[in-house]
């Protein structure tokens, strides 16, 4: 078991959101053992306290001091006025576990109204691998925590996309045409790392747009997928302002695009080592609240740059590469951003194993430095 780095409360409630098998069952379990655990998917609780979430109280012992987790809180909806009740007249202290905010937010919950603080789990950054981490093996199958215990990850995903279809999105009713879901998700694949052209993916996939645009709004929803936006600030140029798209995982990213003859090994990784990038970013971030904001920047003549931090600990430019080498044409876009944005600090990771400095951008060898993510988001000097 790898410890994870996320801060999480010892006297208040709290949400954990996070897709299926990040762990987060496992996180609040080993850290506060004294608490009285509530299973959603143990069907015989579920019958009971979807027919009666007032009986959530029968769960709990008389002056229980400890917290109480409710596991996949969004399977019942309902439990959060209960919760909300139990807070504010026994001031219990609860931990609300969930895959999804989709269905809370759709039946009018408040997510308490600031009574829980809201965490989310990732899958596993490359810090909290620590000596596990081989960017070979995370570039292919991601950093799910079951990857790291499997005979054979490949078959856990393609099993982990399967139950995630089956589960999550049929048995939640998130939509009721599963194939076209399918294969949207499938097409979405060749999206990552580009701008979203939904009206191209409805074609693909023979429905309208705006079930595209639900689609994608399902996968933010679910933490399965992300969307960035353009970074727009005083911006001097004209940009491009639509967002792209990362899925939450490399390996799920990869368990889902096709490939086959004519798909290079060199075109996937590439967009793979982006990926992973992201999902390194996204996860250093919640896990030590730094509180940035992501982006992309790229101007209508094409001058781009991959990921944009900003943020109140600093304001950072980060292009990666799958090259062993780094040239003029790589530095293009973060001198291109610099000269409109002086104060960001420029960074490049590519696949060599030097450190250099070509001006005021950093070339970072990739596999060293995705594991000081943390303290290059924390300098700001």
């Amino acid at each position: 078991m790898y410890t994870r780095n996320i801060v999480l409360p010892t006297k208040k409630s709290f949400f954990l959101f996070g897709p299926r098998a990040t762990g987060k069952t496992t996180l609040v379990k080993s850290r506060y053992p004294d608490a009285i655990y509530i299973d959603l998917l143990d069907g015989q609780i579920f019958q009971t306290l979807l027919a009666h979430p007032e009986k959530l109280a029968s769960f709990i012992p008389p002056n229980h001091t400890n917290y109480i987790i409710i596991d996949e809180v969004q399977r019942v909806p309902e439990l959060l006025n209960e919760v909300h009740r139990l807070i504010e007249n026994k001031k219990y202290n609860f931990i609300l576990t969930g895959s999804s905010a989709r269905k809370l937010r759709r039946q009018g919950q408040n997510l308490l109204a600031g009574r829980a603080l809201t965490y989310q789990l990732h899958p596993l950054s490359a810090e909290e691998l620590g000596g596990d981490f081989s960017l070979e093996f995370v570039n292919k199958y991601g950093s799910l925590p079951t990857v790291f215990t499997e005979e054979d990850p490949q078959k856990y995903l393609y099993s982990y996309v399967k139950t995630y279809l089956q589960e999550e999105i049929m048995q939640e009713g998130l939509t009721r045409n599963l194939g076209a879901f399918a294969r949207f998700l499938e097409v979405a694949s060749f999206s990552v790392g580009s701008i979203i052209n939904a009206t191209s993916i409805a074609q693909e996939v023979m429905v309208e747009r705006k079930v595209i645009e639900n689609y994608f709004s399902i996968l933010e929803d679910l933490m399965v997928g992300y969307k960035l936006p353009g970074f727009t600030r005083r911006a001097k140029r004209r940009i491009v302002s639509k967002p792209k798209f990362y899925f939450f995982d490399t390996g799920v990213y990869r368990t889902l695009r096709p490939s086959g003859p004519i798909d290079t090994d060199q075109e996937i990784g590439g967009i793979a080592l982006e990926n992973l990038f992201f999902q390194n970013l996204l996860a250093v971030n919640d896990s030590e609240d730094l509180k940035y904001n992501f982006y992309y920047y790229r101007t209508v003549n094409g001058s781009e740059v991959d990921f944009i931090a900003y943020g109140p600990n600093g304001f950072h430019a980060f292009e990666i590469k799958s090259s062993q080498n780094i040239t003029a044409k790589h530095l293009r876009g973060l001198k291109t951003f610099s000269k409109v944005y002086p104060e960001a600090k420029l960074h490049i990771f590519y696949m060599g194993n030097q450190t250099r400095y070509e001006g005021n951008i950093t070339t970072h060898p990739f596999e060293k430095d995705i594991t000081n993510l943390s303290k290059i988001l924390k300098s700001n000097n």
